[in-house]
């Protein structure tokens, strides 16, 4: 049977819904002399208020500290006179001094107000360092409420964390930022990551912080319209205090500055990393300005240690890796959809759609999570009837946001679809959805809402919909209300076909949200007579051939219609709010749909975007070994398919050095490497005919030879900086890709830098992937038998007329490094360079390598040593790995062995002799 409450109805639940008070929560109040104009201006934050004597009053206990600033946090610096009345022997409060208060508000714009248990008395208010803080709720009119439990009283002795949070909104809605700030400790936390409708990552992430007191934007907790993650928090976390600051106060830009200001030289690279995580930054923002406000101090330049950490079990990814690797934005065109995100993206659902971008920043690194993920790929490929028996159910739901409507419009049996289902995780997703209080909500939802009511397109059609979406006889007002409504609207046809037949002109009846009902009318001027309109017509507008126009009677029957719309709407909404009181112990199962139907759109999503090219399943192992893989964006756009190449890098061979001339491939393959690790780890297929993948825990990228103009920094300085970055984050779980460092410098000066770079993370066991042109750092496989060499191959072809030769890609990689010389030159013969100017460089080049260029030969002694650790290292990989037999076993290990006597030199007379 069809499902009751359309989406029509459904919008104005959530709409309802929203408005309705949520538990625990109160409406903004002022009291006493802030019900009236404030004497102070008002802004930043809500904080209990002293009464207007200079001395403190009941309330709370004085707060630690004396006025030599003793009791603030290290790193913090007093500021004005005020400062020393804030920390005081006698605990007084700051804002006791009216005329302190009076000078502080031309800097921070504040004022407050507080009602205490809904007295009309004021309290001191303490910081959040007092010994102990008077228990009140307090209320500001345009800066929402904060709210302290009685029971967090004790807490306070201990905690000292400060934590401000904030989410985005529209699209970006489940992109949470947080700061944090131990007032015991100058050092602030910033993490932002994407979360799902249970917002079980922000809760956890709170939990390991244990705040004292947690900031959120007034928007977000405005009685009647609380946010899900505000109404979510306040449930987890009921004995920490909760304050408001106006939106404006999370201020990316501001945020940024104050890193910069405060940031210790020694954790500068955090800038990097959060220069374009806006949601973070606005919450430090907010953050730093509160504690400023409270500590009534600030701190000293250079004084905080700021760390960047992102969600848990995910990969990192930096922003200059995301935007090098075009994850989500194109950096040609930000409109272009040929992105991994583009060509992945086949979701039915904005939460689908979310959550794959989510994921495609913040690539998971549990295995087993991953393969769970993969199987329902795996049995959606399999499985047909399944595949498009869920996109037909998925594409049913429009948004999270709206998920009340869609478990009313979605009949019963669509969740038959996953019943046949074998994998664990959608066994697991059936399951919930069998959930017997989507029974109980939607059997209370159609006693109440229509069969029949839909989302529709059209205003009139909607203002239909939410008219007739209560049913019948479940409120006799209401029904008396709709059958006035039926009346005028067929008072208003009946007079506009009388006027028709009066003046015998085809008129016909047309609505639109602004002018309400109105006379329309297609006809030539000829049609009318003495070429106008009857003056009966009044506010006649012309399009074409087209009139609209209404009359006196008309405007009145809008306005009687417009009224009894007023009382349905009134009646309709007390209905519904007494729905949603019914079913509101029972809507906290509609989160677990709402991530099930993201999840699902999802790995739809992946399996639809395997039909459309030749992706094979991962495998997750100690090693990074693709065979012919290819790059999956580079396929989109292409009219060829892409060139295929191999991949292997294992902890006995974990840093490739790749060399080839401009335009072989070079950047392209590296781009390939990194795109394929973070598709394997989302749980989707990878482009290519076998892949293996060691989980990656952190994704570096150094592409490009660009300026940044935004930072004044120069290729150089910016290549320098990026760098700096990854030597000082990466980790042996790291994936590293590096495109031609040290390109903006002196060639002596880059070799330096690239060698160096290089000796640092061969060390560290990172799987790394080096491209260059530096050919000097070729020989590094000859020190260290963890570097092998890779090249790009090319063709040299004579041109038709034969006396010039030019180059032709392969796009074909090859084990050693490449024996092109001076492929610069032979690029610049093509071009338009006088030969005289190509003859001299090639002159010059020549007489500079014979100076300069050592070639390090490998002793027999050493290559002996390579060869053994690389038989070493191919047994390891073999017992961690290995799937054979015993028989092919044995013959692979003979191969390994006859493998190892050809790679060792021939022994001497010497070695005979012996």
């Amino acid at each position: 049977m069809a499902g009751a409450g359309g989406p029509g109805a459904a919008s104005a639940l959530s709409a309802l819904s929203a408005s309705c008070p949520s538990r625990g929560s109160s409406t903004p109040r002022a009291v006493g002399r802030a019900e009236r104009t404030p004497r102070y201006t008002l802004g930043l934050l809500q904080t209990p208020r002293s009464s207007d004597s200079t001395g403190g009053s009941s309330g709370g206990a004085a707060r630690p500290g004396n006025s030599s600033g003793e009791g603030l946090a290290p790193g913090l610096a007093a500021g004005s006179s005020g400062a020393k009345a804030a920390v005081s022997d006698r605990g007084e409060s700051y804002f006791g001094d009216k005329s302190s208060c009076i000078e502080n508000a031309n800097t921070l714009n504040l004022t407050t107000s507080s009602s205490v248990r809904g007295l009309n008395s004021t309290c001191i208010g303490k910081t959040p360092l007092s010994s102990s803080r008077s228990v009140c709720r307090s209320h500001t009119p345009l800066m929402g409420y904060s709210v302290t439990s009685s029971s967090a009283v004790s807490a306070h002795s201990v905690a000292s964390v400060i934590v401000a949070v904030v989410e985005g909104r529209g699209l970006a809605r489940g992109e949470v930022g947080m700061a944090s700030i131990d007032l015991k400790n100058p050092e602030m936390i910033l993490s932002q990551f994407a979360d799902n409708t249970t917002y079980a990552k922000v809760i956890t992430k709170l939990k390991i912080l244990t705040p004292l007191e947690i900031i959120m934007s007034n928007t977000a907790c405005d009685a009647g319209n609380t946010t899900k993650l505000f109404s979510l928090i306040t449930e987890h976390f009921k004995n920490v205090t909760f304050t408001t600051v106006q939106r404006k106060y999370f201020n990316e830009t501001k945020g940024l500055e104050y890193i910069e200001q405060l940031c210790a030289s020694e954790f500068s690279t955090v800038f990097m990393e959060v220069q374009s995580k806006y949601y973070c930054l606005a919450a430090a923002s907010a953050l730093l300005k509160y504690v400023e406000f409270i500590q009534n101090s600030v701190y000293a330049p250079k004084s905080l240690k700021v760390r960047f950490q992102g969600s848990e079990k995910t990969a990192m990814i930096d922003s200059s890796s995301a935007q090098n690797l075009e994850l989500v934005i194109n950096n040609r065109d930000s409109r272009n959809g040929h992105t991994l995100f583009g060509i992945l993206n086949y979701t039915k659902t904005p939460g689908g759609s979310r959550r794959l971008r989510s994921n495609i920043l913040e690539p998971l690194v549990d295995a087993e999570t991953i393969n769970m993920r993969l199987d329902c790929v795996q049995e959606l490929l399999q499985d047909e009837e399944l595949f498009f028996g869920l996109q037909a159910v998925i594409s049913k739901f429009l948004d999270t946001e709206q998920l009340l409507s869609v478990l009313v419009q979605i009949p019963k049996q669509d969740t038959a679809a996953l019943r046949s289902c074998n994998t664990q995780l959608l066994k697991a997703y059936y399951n919930s959805l069998e959930d017997t209080r989507f029974g109980i909500m939607l059997e209370k939802i159609t006693t109440v809402i229509n069969d029949d009511t839909r989302y529709t397109k059209g205003c009139l059609s909607m203002r239909t919909q939410k008219c007739y979406a209560v049913k019948p006889n479940i409120n006799e007002f209401l029904d008396v209300a709709r059958r006035t409504y039926t009346e005028i609207i067929d008072d208003i046809a009946g007079m506009i076909t009388q006027l028709a037949e009066k003046y015998n002109l085809p008129l016909k009846t047309s609505f639109s949200s602004a002018r309400g009902f109105f006379i329309q009318m297609n006809a030539d001027c000829s049609m009318l007579p003495n070429g106008q309109l009857p003056s009966e017509f009044t506010k006649i507008t012309k399009m074409k051939n087209t009139y609209s126009f209404t009359s006196a009677d008309l405007i009145k029957m809008n306005e009687r219609c417009q009224e009894s719309l007023r009382e349905i709407y009134h009646m309709t909404y007390l209905i519904v709010c007494k729905l949603l009181s019914e079913i509101y112990e029972h809507i906290h199962c509609l989160y677990k749909l709402s991530d099930i139907v993201s999840m699902l759109d999802m790995l739809l999503s992946f399996a639809h975007a395997c039909t459309l090219s030749d992706y094979v399943r991962p495998e997750f192992t100690d090693t990074l070994a693709i065979k012919q893989g290819w790059h999956p964006i580079l396929e989109k756009i292409a009219v060829e398919k892409p060139v295929a190449n191999n991949t292997y890098l294992t902890e006995g061979n974990n840093f490739v050095i790749i060399t080839g001339p401009n335009m072989s491939g070079k950047s392209t393959y590296l781009k390939q490497i990194a795109l394929c690790q973070i598709m394997a780890q989302i749980g989707s297929y990878v482009p290519a005919e076998y892949c293996s993948f060691r989980i990656a825990e952190q994704i570096f990228t150094r592409i490009g030879m660009d300026d940044d103009i935004e930072t004044n920094a120069s290729t150089f300085t910016k290549e320098m900086k990026e760098i700096t970055y990854i030597v000082q984050n990466a980790n042996d779980k790291s994936l590293i890709i590096i495109d031609e460092l040290g390109r903006g410098t002196s060639a002596e000066e880059g070799i330096g830098i690239c060698y160096a770079t290089c000796e640092y993370l061969l060390n560290l066991k990172a799987f790394t992937l080096f491209a260059t042109h530096f050919l000097e750092l070729c020989h590094m496989d000859a020190l260290y038998p963890n570097v092998e060499n890779y090249h790009f191959e090319v063709q040299h072809v004579r041109s038709s007329a034969g006396n010039k030769e030019k180059i032709a890609y392969t796009y074909t990689l090859s084990k050693g490094y490449t024996e092109e010389k001076n492929y610069g030159l032979k690029a610049a013969e093509v071009s338009s360079l006088p030969s005289s100017v190509i003859l001299d460089a090639k002159e010059i080049t020549n007489h500079i390598a014979k100076q300069i260029l050592h070639r390090q030969k490998s002793t027999p002694e050493m290559m002996k040593q390579r060869a053994a650790y690389h038989l070493a290292m191919r047994l390891v990989q073999t017992a961690r790995n290995s799937r054979l037999d015993p028989d092919s076993l044995r013959i692979y290990l003979k191969g390994l062995k006859k493998k190892y006597e050809a790679s060792c030199p021939a022994p001497g007379k010497n070695d005979e002799q012996q």
